[in-house]
């Protein structure tokens, strides 16, 4: 297990800061430890604080009034995010954040951490960068439901699948309901979704995996 002071020096955010800000950084965190799929905080909560995921990884959901779920990303160890409160007092969560699997977090207050953020400005500039980035990642899945069909979301989950995994097949180890909040769908429709590629030859649907025919054709129903 990576000490914390390794995590932070492998964060960009963090990696600037003067070795004693380092220490009273690592001194000031919380460390709490969750069980897989544990609520850390829900949708409209004020919650004002930043976190580092130090093991396992951690899913934020967007709920909507009817009970579906859109999985908007997930945050594997290293990687740091914020309760909306951090920035803005009072703010509420947009999301719900949970465990993807059994994880340990550590958190700042706010009102802990900001007098080191403020006097390292290589850190604050970090973090502005980062904030960027997301929202960069939240315009694309906006512009991906606004504007793509169930199966062109589908399409491009599959497709991401495939690239990381660097294979012509990938194990079905999602569920069809944890796609289903990945492209913002119900599990029905995913089904469907699935099974229409699969007539058009565009991968073939195993018990245990998915196996790409036609990357071309997978392509086209992203556009």
């Amino acid at each position: 297990m990576q000490t914390l002071e390794n995590l932070l020096l492998a964060n960009t955010v963090f990696a600037s800061l003067t070795p004693s800000d380092l220490k009273e950084l690592a001194r000031l965190a919380s460390m709490r430890t969750y069980q897989k799929e544990e609520k850390v905080i829900l949708h409209g909560e004020v919650w004002p604080y930043l976190f580092l995921v130090g093991e396992g990884s951690m899913d934020a959901v967007k709920e909507s009034a009817e009970g579906r779920n859109l999985l908007v990303t997930t945050f594997p160890a290293g990687q740091i995010f914020w309760g909306l409160a951090f920035f803005q007092v009072d703010a509420p969560m947009p999301v719900t954040l949970q465990t993807h699997e059994s994880s340990r977090l550590y958190l700042w207050q706010r009102d802990a951490v900001m007098p080191i953020l403020v006097r390292n400005g290589q850190a604050a500039w970090e973090l502005c960068r980062l904030m960027a980035v997301r929202m960069q990642y939240a315009s694309g899945i906006l512009e991906g439901l606004a504007f793509q069909s169930v199966a062109g979301r589908l399409a491009r989950l599959l497709l991401d699948h495939f690239e990381t995994a660097g294979e012509s097949s990938i194990s079905r180890h999602l569920t069809l309901d944890e796609m289903a909040a990945r492209v913002g769908s119900t599990r029905e429709m995913v089904c469907r979704a699935l099974y229409s590629f699969s007539d058009r030859n565009l991968i073939e649907v195993t018990r245990t995996e998915f196996v790409l025919r036609d990357r071309d054709g997978l392509t086209k129903m992203v556009g």
